[in-house]
C-alpha cells in the first residue's frame, strides 16, 4: 500500500486509495473480507507494506479492526513490489499470501489447509491480456513462465495480484537475487521477475481461477465495483426508505446520513454524516461529512466533508472541497 494512487487524485492528497469508500465501506475493509474463509482466520498475521499517508492506514484498522494482529513497515523508496516485500523479510516466516490492495476479489481460501503445491497464482482469462500480467503453463499444467504486459494476445490467463507461496522464505531468496542481478522495469522490481527466479530454481506453482476480479485503481474503477458491491449483497434501500426521498435500488445511505426531497440511485453509496437535500444522484459515491445542496450527480465522486451546491454535472472532488454555481 505504499503507492501515491495518482490516478485517483484529488483524492489521494488527503488518504490512500485503500481508505476510499465503496457501498459503505473502505476500499481495505473489502480486502480484508477476502480473508475470512482461511483455515483459521484468527491467527492470521497481517504485514502492511505502506508509504504515503501511511499513518492513516494504521488509524483505521486500530479502528476499525482493533483485534487484527499487524504490523506496519514503511517502504520510503519507490522501489517496486519486490523491494517492498523484502523490507518485511524478519516477519516472513513460512505460508504466507501476497495481496494488492487495490483489487478485490472473490475466492474461497479454505482449501489452503490442505495445499500441497508450492505456489498458487490466482488467474481471469480476459479479452485483451496485454495491460496485464499472464502466467504460462506447461503441457502437464503447473505455472512455467509470468510474463508481464505480454506483446501478443494468444495466452489470456491474466494473473490477479493474488499469490500463494508455501515457503515465504525462498520468495525472499528470490527477490534478494533477483536485486542482485538488477532485474527490473524503469527503476521498479517487479513480482513476476522473483516468481520466475522460483520457478527456474523447481517451484511447484499452479493458478486457480477467479470470476469475480474487481479493481479501485481509477475513480471509473471505484464507481464499477461500487455499483457490483451493491448488486451483490451491500444494498440497504429497504432501511433506507426517508420521507420526500425516492429511493432506485441498488443503494446504500449510511444510518446517520440526512438525506431530503432527492432522488437517490441506482448505484449510488452515501456515507455517514452526510446531508443531501434537493439532489438527483445516479452512480455516485458521496463520502462521510458531504453536504451536498441542489445538485444533479451522476458518475461522481464526492469527498469526505465536502460542500456542493448547485452543480449539475459530472463532479470529481476531494475532501473538505467548497464548490458552489
Amino acid at each position: 500500500m505504499a503507492g501515491f494512487g495518482t490516478r485517483l487524485r484529488p483524492h489521494t492528497w488527503s488518504r490512500p486509495k485503500q481508505l476510499l469508500r465503496m457501498a459503505g465501506k473502505a476500499v481495505l475493509d473489502h480486502v480484508l473480507d477476502t480473508f475470512k474463509t482461511l483455515p483459521d482466520p484468527a491467527n492470521v498475521e497481517y504485514i502492511f507494506i505502506v508509504g504515503y499517508l501511511g499513518d492513516k492506514i494504521e488509524a483505521h484498522m486500530k479502528e476499525k479492526h482493533p483485534d487484527f494482529k499487524v504490523t506496519y513497515i514503511e517502504q520510503t523508496e519507490m522501489r517496486g513490489q519486490s523491494h517492498a516485500i523484502a523490507l518485511a523479510r524478519q516477519h516472513l516466516h513460512g505460508p504466507m499470501l501476497m495481496v494488492f490492495a487495490d483489487t478485490l476479489l472473490e475466492t474461497d481460501l479454505s482449501f489452503l489447509s490442505n495445499e500441497e503445491a508450492g505456489g498458487v497464482a490466482w488467474i481471469k482469462p480476459v479479452p485483451d491480456p496485454r495491460r496485464f500480467g499472464v502466467a504460462v503453463l506447461g503441457q502437464d499444467g503447473w505455472v512455467t513462465r509470468l510474463v508481464e504486459k505480454p506483446q501478443e494476445m494468444d495466452n489470456n490467463l491474466a494473473v490477479v495480484g493474488f499469490y500463494y507461496f508455501q515457503e515465504s522464505e525462498k520468495l525472499i531468496a528470490a527477490i534478494d537475487e533477483q536485486i542482485a542481478r538488477n532485474i527490473q522495469l524503469k527503476g521498479e522490481f517487479f513480482l513476476a521477475d522473483a516468481i520466475n527466479i522460483m520457478l527456474e530454481r523447481g517451484l511447484r506453482m499452479r493458478t486457480k481461477n477467479v470470476d469475480v476480479w474487481l479493481d479501485a485503481g481509477t475513480s471509473q474503477d471505484l464507481l464499477s465495483t461500487n455499483r457490483y458491491l451493491l448488486e451483490n449483497g451491500q444494498d440497504n434501500s429497504a432501511e433506507a426508505a426517508r420521507p420526500n426521498v425516492v429511493i432506485i435500488p441498488p443503494i446504500y445511505i449510511h444510518p446517520t446520513a440526512t438525506v431530503e426531497y432527492s432522488v437517490i440511485g441506482p448505484y449510488t453509496t452515501i456515507g455517514k454524516g452526510c446531508h443531501i437535500q434537493g439532489c438527483i444522484a445516479r452512480n455516485a459515491i458521496v463520502d462521510d461529512g458531504a453536504q451536498v445542496l441542489d445538485v444533479i450527480m451522476e458518475d461522481s465522486l464526492i469527498g469526505r466533508e465536502a460542500h456542493i451546491q448547485r452543480r449539475p454535472s459530472v463532479i470529481n472532488v476531494g475532501d473538505q472541497t467548497a464548490l458552489s454555481l
